[in-house]
């Protein structure tokens, strides 16, 4: 049978048509494949919050209960049970009509929260509010070869070069540009870094001077002049001694 020039077209348009469809499918199918492979996206979250990934931490830390802080618990509908309470060296505070809670580490709102689950047993929803008397103010710790070591209330945002002069600068003996900030990140883990603060005092470029948080410790090391002018010859003696 010819094939005329009309039907050869038509036959050759059908079977491209087959041949995209079979691709498509293909494709479609390596796709979903691909994806049922492909682990889930981690949640998205803010540090701190659940999801978030390890390691980052809230960026404005709220404070924690230790011991020796005092704070007043106030009572909005049953003012017979407001008081003042201390944190004891172990932790606990006593509370009137309930005894001993450990609060040691929370938080303001972690502690309103665990009093008003303590006072739930007695009072019928409580309206509870914690307000800090006396507390760990921050501070910072100044050691090595500044003017005055010791600890420092850390008052507003201070930078390491500002605390370093808080602190009576640097001494004659001081390594300007080993300069250590130790900081602590948990109960068994604190970081440390150097930063060379004599080069950023040359160059005048303070972008790298870190803002100190609270607890933090600067440790200015002796240099090296400083380690061996003990036995260097003073004005008051000879370089030289006779032997006899």
């Amino acid at each position: 049978m010819q094939i005329t020039r009309t039907q050869m077209i038509a036959l050759i348009a059908v079977l491209a048509l087959a041949w995209q469809s079979g691709a498509a499918q293909k494709t479609a199918g390596t796709v979903a494949a691909a994806n049922s492979a492909a682990p889930a996206p981690a949640p998205s979250g803010k540090a701190g919050e659940s999801g978030s990934e390890p390691g980052l931490r809230d960026r404005y830390p709220r404070y924690k209960l230790r011991p020796g802080d005092v704070f007043d618990v106030a009572f909005e509908l049953s003012p017979e049970f407001n008081q003042t309470v201390s944190v004891q060296p172990d932790g606990y505070i006593t509370l009137r009509g309930i005894g001993d809670v450990h609060v040691a580490e929370q938080t303001v709102p972690q502690l309103t929260a665990t009093l008003r689950t303590a006072y739930e047993n007695i009072l019928h929803d409580p309206l509870i509010s914690v307000t800090l008397k006396d507390f760990e103010k921050p501070y910072f710790i100044a050691d090595g070869q500044v003017g005055r070591p010791g600890k420092y209330d850390l008052r507003g945002t201070t930078t390491l070069t500002e605390a370093i002069a808080m602190a009576g600068g640097f001494q004659e003996t001081a390594k300007h540009s080993q300069v250590l900030l130790f900081r602590r990140v948990d109960d068994n883990w604190v970081s440390a870094k150097i930063f060379n603060v004599k080069k950023m005092e040359k160059s005048g470029n303070l972008g790298e001077d870190p803002t100190l948080h609270p607890g933090d410790m600067l440790f200015v090391p002796k240099n090296r002049f400083s380690k061996i002018k003990p036995f260097l010859p003073t004005s008051s003696m000879g370089t030289f001694a006779k032997t006899y």
